[in-house]
């Protein structure tokens, strides 16, 4: 049975009842709808109910509209529900002090119909596009903790070296958006792992060339488990998975790409990656010493890494080595 779609809530908030009839009138079709008449019943009921969005006045006894946008700002429960100020204040500064509080939007009365129809739909959408990116971050994050279970390496491993990797795509030069959607794609770098059998990844001791050339297909089994698609984060984690064991010197796997040819998201995992494996314990070898890990990757600029990249890990080592304490592996 197919399960009932119901329609989005809205919390409406105002101290004049004419008010809230209007706005019943115009949106009770579309949408389901509770009532407040003061700020702190507002924020009560934005707690329990959880609404999709809140249409708030701004002069009412008690709270402001102002002073009830920054409680529910300040709640963890609630900051992610956007707010819209529906207000006879028409003044450019009250508007500027609500998007200063945090709302999304602010509409003048006497409303316009359409134009709170229109806001109303715009931003219920922003708030079901946000909603696809979560679940589609969970998705990856599941997908990358499934592929821990076929490793030596631990889930710290992937924290620690996703974090690297958004560190040294902001010192390249990423954008805060880009450089996030990174860190998020860098744990599926070897979910291909999951299409390699157990007796070769579990095997305690040197793999045969034999076993070693089917372990280098996992960045294309990786590939194809995440498929082409429109999803920015899926693409960057495709990418990743593919790239990673690629090296700038063209004698990487699994096709032997070379310098600037290797996407960068390829490059900078590469340089997360290999950091932390060295500089952590795994069953079958002790850590090295940062100093010695670093030893061995700036004599491999040029080579194994992207020579620039290998500058930015230096410049920027004080903030990786915070995080390799943060998340450090379990005794």
């Amino acid at each position: 049975m197919l399960r009932n779609i119901e329609k989005p809530t809205l919390l409406l908030v105002d101290d004049e009842p004419v008010n809230l009839r209007v706005l019943k009138q115009l949106l009770s079709a579309d949408y389901q709808l509770i009532f407040a008449k003061n700020g702190e019943e507002a924020i009560r009921l934005a707690s329990v109910r959880q609404p999709k969005l809140i249409l708030l006045d701004i002069m009412m006894p008690g709270l402001t509209g102002y002073e009830v946008c920054r409680v529910l700002k300040g709640q963890d429960s609630t900051r992610a529900i956007p707010v819209i100020f529906v207000t006879a204040l028409n003044d450019e500064q009250d508007e500027a002090e609500g998007f200063e509080v945090g709302a999304v939007d602010y509409i003048t009365k006497p409303i316009s119909p359409p134009v709170v129809k229109a806001r109303v739909k715009t931003h219920l959408s922003l708030v079901k596009s946000d909603e696809l990116m979560h679940t589609r971050l969970q998705v990856v994050q599941r997908l990358g903790r499934a592929a821990e279970y076929k490793d030596n390496e631990t889930g710290m491993h992937v924290l620690r070296m996703s974090h690297y990797a958004k560190v040294l795509a902001l010192a390249y030069g990423f954008s805060d958006q880009q450089a996030e959607v990174l860190l998020h794609a860098a744990p599926m770098h070897d979910i291909g792992k999951i299409g390699i059998s157990d007796s070769i990844m579990l095997k305690p001791g040197k793999l045969t060339d034999e076993e070693f050339d089917i372990m280098k297909t996992h960045p294309i089994i990786g590939a194809e488990i995440l498929g082409e698609c429109d999803s920015e984060l899926l693409e960057i984690a495709r990418s990743v998975s593919l790239t990673h064991h690629e090296k700038w010197d063209g004698s990487g796997y699994p096709y032997g790409i070379a310098g600037e040819d290797i996407p960068i998201e390829g490059r900078i995992c590469a340089v997360a990656d290999v950091f932390d494996a060295l500089t952590s314990k795994r069953p079958y070898k002790d850590a090295w010493t940062v100093e010695k890990t670093l030893a061995l990757m700036e004599s491999q600029k040029g080579a194994h890494f992207d020579p620039k990249l290998i500058d930015l890990l230096m410049e920027n080592l004080p903030e990786i080595l915070e995080i390799k304490e943060k998340w450090k592996d379990e005794d």
